[in-house]
């Protein structure tokens, strides 16, 4: 796809390797940025799953998007061969970074709303093709900005290194540590057998928007092994009284203890906490073309003068 590459910068760097930012020229000569992660032959299977994933998500609402037709062969500076994957760049990072840049790290009500109804359409992609991300988190968001307007964002859903399939048991699951996912963003049933739901995913989309609300992790200052004890025990994180009310009902019910009550991520499009936003946007089109119509019905009389003439 591309006939060269530049070295930018370092990124980050995660459990199965590492990110940096780099200018590639396409065949026609244009130029653009391109996130690539790159892995030792150790996490190559892992990083070949994730690419293969992407590859069936591709022009899905709300994924990130991966470039090329499987992963690239390289070495590094030492000479060790590695492995590469081309992802499309967020220039706002991820929304761990985006909301570390907000005053205690809690976004503006609207913009959550916003950024929820985003992200639930990235598991609906997620979902219908019978995956399970099993790693929502902030880190694991990016935030693109609208190519349309200023101070605004697009979020898509990344790292799809341990996403399984409905129902299929991870292989980094153990009785050690026995959670599908990152332990603070996981639901009770996650460490029972291991397998992973799409249920799972609704609970972690609960610990996500609480965060937005009050800027800390969920069970924030828990060891994992009292998690396991409060999980068991009945115990979901706690909702701060200042959350409105509708988003308090979201999120319970993304922390419901019977993972069938939470619903799908279909269904939570629909809850009330995401439709008070598009009724915002409905009420604005509707304020526009009442302005316009009136205008409209100002001028008109001029034009009919005019051709009586």
């Amino acid at each position: 796809m591309q006939s060269s590459e530049e070295y930018v910068k370092f990124l980050g760097k995660g459990i199965y390797g590492s990110v940096d930012l780099v200018k590639c020229r396409k065949s026609d000569g244009s130029l653009f940025h391109a996130a690539v992660k790159t892995s030792d032959v150790d996490e190559r299977d892992t990083l070949q799953k994730e690419f293969r994933i992407l590859s069936e998500l591709k022009g899905c609402p709300r994924i990130v998007q991966c470039f090329g037709d499987d992963l690239e062969e390289g070495v590094d500076e030492e000479g060790n061969k590695v492995y590469k994957l081309r992802l499309e760049y967020a220039s706002q990072g991820s929304l761990r970074a985006f909301m570390d840049m907000f005053q205690n790290g809690i976004l503006p009500d609207s913009m959550i709303r916003e950024f929820t109804s985003m992200i639930v359409e990235g598991l609906v992609s997620i979902h219908s093709h019978g995956y399970v991300h099993c790693d929502l988190k902030p880190d694991n968001i990016l935030v693109f900005p609208s190519k349309e307007y200023e101070d605004l964002y697009n979020l898509k859903i990344s790292d799809f290194g341990i996403c399984v399939k409905d129902g299929e048991v991870p292989d980094h699951w153990n009785a050690e540590y026995p959670f599908v996912g990152t332990a603070n963003y996981m639901p009770p049933e996650s460490f029972h057998d291991g397998a992973a739901k799409k249920a799972l995913d609704m609970w972690s989309l609960g610990c996500l928007v609480l965060e937005m609300y009050s800027g800390e992790h969920p069970w924030k200052g828990f060891k994992t092994e009292v998690l396991v004890s409060l999980l068991s025990g009945g115990h979901a994180p706690r909702i701060p009284e200042f959350v409105p009310c509708d988003a308090r009902e979201f999120i319970e019910t993304c922390f419901a203890r019977n993972p069938k009550d939470r619903g799908t991520a279909s269904d939570l499009l629909k809850h009330r906490f995401l439709r008070e936003e598009e009724k915002k946007t409905e009420n604005f089109d509707i304020t526009a073309y009442c302005k316009y119509l009136r205008v409209f019905c100002c001028i008109l009389p001029l034009f009919q003068k005019l051709k009586l003439k």
